[in-house]
C-alpha cells in the first residue's frame, strides 16, 4: 500500500509543524522517520491518520485496485494499525480486555486472537495476558507493548508507530526490531517508523526520512545501512 503525499502542510500558529511539498512511500517499505524534537515526525504520524487536519495538500493511500484520500473516507482504517501515543489506549481495560475489544472490531475470532497472542507472548514477557491488572497501572514500557500488539492485531498492510523503542528495556527493543523485520518480510505490510534511537532506525529501515523543521532534508536508501554516517555528521553538526 503506497502513502502519497502532496503539498502538506500544517502550522500552529506562526510555527510551521510540517511542510512537505511531495513524499510517497513505497507499498512494502520499511521506513524510518528521523529528527530532532519539533522536527515534525509526529505531527507527520498525525496528518497522515487523519487525527489533525492539514491547512493544505492531501495525504492518500493506494493498492493495487484502490486509491483513497485519508481526509475523504474512512476506507483506509480497514487495512491501518497505528499507535502514536498511550492516548491510543483504553485504561480502565485489562490488557486481555483491551486485546478482545480491538478484536471484535477488527472480526478476529477468539481463535485468531489467542494464536496471535500466543505467537507474541516472547514478546509481551508474560507479564501482559493472563494478568488482570488494569492498561492504567501498567509501567510505561508495558504499556508500549500493550498499544504495539494492537496495532499489530489486525495485520495491517500500513503500519505506523511513533517512537516504539521508548520505554522498552534493550532485550524488547530488540525483539520489536526483529518482529517489525520479520512482519515486513512475511507480509509485505508498508511500515513507518519513527524514532529518536538512530541504530535501531537504521538497523531496520530499508529507507531513511530526515526531518528538520517539517521539511524533508534527506531521503536515503538505506540498503546497506548507509544511512548511518550521513545521520551521524547530520546530529553531530546540529547537536
Amino acid at each position: 500500500m503506497d502513502i502519497i503525499i502532496k503539498d502538506l502542510k500544517k502550522t500552529f500558529g506562526e510555527k510551521v509543524a510540517v511542510d512537505i511539498p511531495e513524499l510517497t512511500i513505497h507499498s512494502g517499505e520499511l521506513l524510518g522517520l528521523v529528527g530532532n524534537n519539533g522536527a515534525g515526525k509526529s505531527t507527520l504520524f498525525r496528518l497522515i491518520l487523519d487525527l489533525i487536519k492539514a491547512d493544505t495538500g492531501t495525504v492518500h493511500m493506494k493498492g493495487t485496485d484502490i486509491e483513497v484520500n485519508v481526509a475523504e473516507t474512512e476506507a483506509w482504517k480497514d487495512w491501518t494499525g497505528a499507535f502514536v501515543d498511550e492516548s491510543f489506549l483504553i485504561d480502565y481495560l485489562t490488557p486481555d480486555e483491551y486485546f478482545q475489544f480491538i478484536a471484535r472490531l477488527t472480526d478476529t475470532t477468539e481463535e485468531q486472537l489467542q494464536e496471535f497472542l500466543a505467537q507474541h507472548q516472547h514478546f509481551m514477557a508474560d507479564e501482559l495476558s493472563g494478568q488482570k491488572k488494569l492498561i492504567r497501572t501498567l509501567s510505561a514500557g508495558n504499556k508500549q507493548k500493550v498499544g504495539i500488539m494492537a496495532a499489530m492485531l489486525l495485520r495491517p498492510e500500513v503500519l505506523i508507530l511513533d517512537e516504539p523503542f521508548n520505554f522498552l528495556d534493550p532485550s524488547s527493543q530488540n525483539a520489536i526490531k526483529h518482529l517489525l523485520k520479520k512482519y515486513n518480510e512475511e507480509t509485505g505490510a508498508t511500515i513507518l517508523v519513527s524514532s529518536h534511537n538512530l541504530q535501531h532506525t537504521v538497523d531496520i529501515s530499508g529507507r531513511i526520512v530526515l526531518l528538520e523543521h517539517g521539511k524533508v532534508i534527506h531521503d536515503i536508501e538505506n540498503k546497506e545501512k548507509q544511512a548511518q554516517n550521513i545521520l551521524e555528521n547530520y546530529f553531530e553538526i546540529n547537536d
